[in-house]
């Protein structure tokens, strides 16, 4: 009887002391959550790989947006300098024109009159010079004052500038004054394209008049386009002229467009921005001006702490990594990133105890995330 006795003794007692090992192996996980423990078959199927945190070169990527721009030079805005009626027009939003190519007649009665002074002037003229050399020999046989001279010589030389005038008035509706004669007087001139391009306004309507100071038709020439890119203020040491960047619609992401920055301005906006003109290696038809786009330019290298990018977990909200501190355990570590490049990130707010001959798992670290995790539930 006593030795049933002893046996059930040390039965409970081996029994007491097998069930205080677990009890102290959670204790040790209460006292830090972060830090997880595997058994060598969990190490080996989570295949982790570990390694250090190094110094690379990285460089980072500046995202802005922008829209396609048209130069002031190839966008033109059609007038008439001396008004008139719109007598035939056939353009239309969106059609192609050619340099030197009518595009519009216009007519009225002043054009009439324009080139009827200018004839007169020029008829007259024959008398006023014959005046003139007549009046300039009886001045010099003393057989003719010089008042009277010099009243024919002012007539004259009046009637000279008068012509030239009046040509150039013709010339600039458009109406070369060698072309006219008493038999050819029109009542209506030509408008001429000064660029080729494409129409982006029509303003009129045939048999409107319209004044010198209004619009008739716009035209852009599309060739030259750029984009011009809005920078903030703390950006714009980041940039300098000729440096390369590529750039892609809303629409179609996946196409790229190679460029390159002619201009950064200085003068900033109210929101603290500049303009970025760029200019693009290749025209592309498809690049409508007013189009809005993204781009992408890479500046300077930096040398920074990196660490492969699987070695980074994000865990409600923020970002970790896990360090190596003892046989199969591993401390969850907060850092903060920036730039990755070539599968590295860079780490910009590495921890206290971050030293340089620090482990930490590069690879598996969702893995070990997984079991913290679960261990929690």
């Amino acid at each position: 009887m006593k030795s049933i006795i002893y046996l059930s003794a040390l039965v409970l007692t081996l029994s007491a002391c097998g069930g205080k090992k677990p009890a102290a192996e959670t204790t040790d996980s209460a006292v830090n959550p972060n830090i997880v423990t595997l058994t060598a078959a969990q190490l080996e199927n989570a295949a982790i790989t570990t390694g250090k945190i190094e110094q690379k070169e990285i460089s980072s990527i500046l995202k802005l947006n922008g829209k396609i721009d048209v130069p002031p030079q190839n966008m033109v805005s059609i007038s008439v300098p001396l008004g008139g009626y719109l007598k035939s027009t056939k353009l239309l939003p969106g059609m192609h024109v050619n340099k030197g190519e009518a595009i519009a007649v216009i007519e009225d009665q002043q054009y009439i009159q324009l080139q009827q002074d200018y004839l007169t002037a020029k008829a007259r003229i024959a008398y006023l010079e014959n005046e003139y050399n007549r009046q300039k020999d009886l001045n010099q046989s003393k057989a003719s004052s010089d008042k009277v001279f010099q009243q024919a010589e002012a007539e004259y030389r009046s009637q000279q500038v008068l012509i030239a005038s009046l040509a150039e008035k013709l010339q600039l509706i458009g109406i070369n004054a060698r072309n006219i004669s008493a038999a050819k007087i029109s009542r209506s001139v030509n408008i001429y394209s000064p660029i080729s391009g494409f129409i982006s306004k029509v303003n009129v309507n045939i048999g409107k008049y319209v004044s010198p100071t209004e619009v008739l038709f716009e035209l852009v020439n599309p060739t030259d386009i750029h984009l011009a890119l809005k920078v903030y203020e703390k950006d714009l040491d980041k940039l300098y002229i000729g440096q390369k960047l590529v750039a892609y619609t809303n629409n179609q992401p996946e196409k790229k467009h190679e460029a390159e920055i002619l201009l950064i301005g200085r003068d900033l906006s109210a929101d603290r921005n500049a303009d970025v003109h760029c200019h693009f290696e290749n025209y592309d038809k498809t690049l409508v001006p007013g189009t809005y786009m993204n781009a992408d330019i890479q500046v300077k290298n930096t040398r920074a702490y990196v660490i492969s990018n699987e070695a980074i977990v994000q865990f409600e909200g923020k970002q970790y990594i896990y360090k190596v501190i003892g046989n199969r355990q591993f401390e969850m570590t907060q850092v903060n990133t920036g730039e990755s490049e070539n599968g590295f990130t860079e780490i910009l707010s590495p921890a206290k105890d971050m030293t340089p001959n620090a482990v930490f798992v590069t690879k598996g670290a969702y893995s070990l995330l997984m079991m913290m995790k679960n261990k929690a539930e």
